[in-house]
């Protein structure tokens, strides 16, 4: 062979052996990406499960967390009960709920409820109606079916169509029973049911006869139906913070502590507290939370106000009625289980129990 054969193979035989030793070697580029990404776990998805009306507020709080990178949330808008229950189980990670826990419920014992804002729960009835106010003896003789044409809410004579939720403690029927009757699972006479408030708010609208509850959150700027004052008071944010309007209520994210996905829920509960995701719940006409502290404080002299219209002759004949601090101590273990207020508001309630006790008169024995 020729010297000049030998140089062009062992050249041919460098360039093959360099080839192969990049062909092996990843790109530095392409290893340094794959560093970092094993570095930074992502975090998981989480399935958010719950009602109708907490899912149009918490659908615009997902967006903005999902466009940030902050984590993925798969939304299934149901009804209450189905996402509580799926907390439970472990098929959802988070539940929305615009009702507290129903403390005696054996699928809700083990979950915790984080108050997320403030929100009105509001008459509704057909923007053709005349009507403006309902009082709250009114709606709560309405609910029992003692209340049947529109001349007893001082409107023009009409039979009175009462709409509401069919599924079982759904959270805007709970949260307003508990305040009109201190029983949220309280029976009552609404013969048209529909499956979710988004339905009843749409047949609400097309029916001039017709009256239910719904959220200032989900109705307000809507103009096909009218929200109707309460003892004289409209559902506003403003009301809402000042205590005013007294049916207002929180609305909650849910879940359980031994989640398996624990810590991507308690950073989403965070991001709710967040400037960026306070004013999206201003636009929805929501108080935070955090922005309405004295709200908690209130809640012996709200429920005093509520009961002394419901009730306005045993109020007279009775004083301040017991159920008062007993609503107001069971509201607050429910949502704020540890602070100073519930146990305050739980000796103020045992105080009441016992003067009530003392004041009955003793039982001689005779018969």
């Amino acid at each position: 062979m020729s010297k000049s054969s030998l140089v062009v193979l062992s050249g041919l035989i460098l360039a093959l052996g360099f080839g192969l030793v990049f062909a092996q070697a990843p790109a530095p580029h392409k290893k340094a990406a794959s560093a970092a990404k094993s570095a930074t776990p992502s975090t998981p998805a989480i399935v958010w499960r719950g009602d109708h009306s907490t899912a149009r507020v918490f659908a615009d709080l997902v967006k903005p967390y999902e466009a940030s990178k902050q984590g993925k949330i798969t939304m299934q808008p149901f009804s209450t009960v189905s996402g509580l229950d799926a907390v439970n189980a472990g098929t959802a990670d988070v539940a929305g709920s615009a009702r507290p826990a129903m403390l005696d419920r054996a699928e809700e014992k083990s979950i915790n409820f984080y108050p997320v804002a403030w929100d009105a729960l509001v008459p509704i009835t057909s923007a053709k109606n005349p009507v403006n106010n309902i009082t709250l003896k009114q709606l709560h003789d309405l609910y029992l079916g003692r209340l049947t044409d529109w001349k007893d809410l001082d409107g023009a004579p009409a039979e009175i169509n009462l709409y509401g939720v069919a599924g079982p403690l759904d959270g805007i029927e709970y949260s307003t029973r508990l305040l009109l009757f201190h029983d949220g699972d309280q029976a009552v006479s609404v013969p048209r049911l529909y499956v979710n408030t988004e339905k009843l708010e749409e047949g609400i609208a097309i029916d001039p006869h017709s009256i239910g509850m719904s959220t200032l959150s989900g109705v307000a700027g809507n103009p096909a139906v009218k929200m109707l004052s309460v003892e004289g008071v409209g559902a506003t944010s403003t009301s809402i913070a000042d205590g005013s309007y007294p049916l207002y209520s929180a609305l909650y994210l849910a879940a359980r502590d031994d989640n398996k996905n624990h810590d991507a829920v308690e950073k989403f509960v965070r991001y709710t507290e967040s400037d960026g995701a306070k004013t999206i719940l201003r636009k929805h006409n929501l108080v935070p939370y955090a922005d309405a502290p004295g709200l908690l404080g209130q809640q012996d002299a709200r429920m005093a106000f509520v009961d002394a219209h419901v009730h306005p002759t045993a109020m007279a004949a009775s004083g301040t009625p017991v159920s008062a601090p007993n609503a107001t101590a069971q509201a607050l273990q429910r949502v704020a289980p540890t602070s100073e207020l519930t146990a305050e508001a739980k000796d103020r309630a045992v105080r009441a129990n016992a003067e009530k006790a003392a004041a009955k008169p003793q039982d001689s024995g005779a018969h």
